[in-house]
């Protein structure tokens, strides 16, 4: 078998990575490429719709998810409050939920620098309201790959 055959082959088949940034109305939504070297912004969840862990369900399914990485939001000066509580009351729900393993991730300033990325690219509030999420979850699930890279 030679490497082009692998590749179109298998490397679908590579479990990947779901980057969550979870607020009180929206979910923020990024999965990692077969190879756990990119994130890419997938959607964002209407956590108000009662349907959301259903939604949630099927992108774990669709992207054959093993692992899963839960933005954690902490105080500039490194301490947890109420925000980052309920990061991790929504990892250890999903960690039962699925049984793989989740992990929190320090996302301090990942909203500003999502939005500022925004700004930068001109887009309209309305648009920017759309996507802020989705880009914040892609920066915390790409922190997340860019430091366990390094640390193999």
């Amino acid at each position: 078998m030679d490497l082009d055959e692998f590749s179109s082959k298998h490397i679908d088949d590579f479990p990947r990575i779901l980057g969550l940034d979870a607020g009180d109305r929206r979910i923020g939504v990024a999965v990692s490429d077969a190879l756990g070297l990119t994130a890419q912004g997938v959607k964002v969840i209407d956590r108000k719709n009662s349907n959301w862990l259903q939604e949630l369900d099927q992108l774990v399914e669709q992207y054959q998810i093993k692992e899963l990485v839960v933005g954690f939001p902490r105080n500039m000066n490194g301490t947890v409050g109420p925000r980052g509580e309920l990061s991790r009351q929504l990892a250890e729900e999903l960690k039962k939920r699925y049984g793989y393993p989740v992990h929190l991730w320090d996302e301090r300033l990942s909203t500003a620098a999502a939005e500022r990325t925004l700004i930068d690219a001109d887009l309209s509030r309305r648009k920017r309201k759309k996507v802020v999420d989705q880009l914040a979850a892609t920066w915390i699930l790409q922190g997340y790959l860019d430091a366990k890279r390094r640390q193999s």
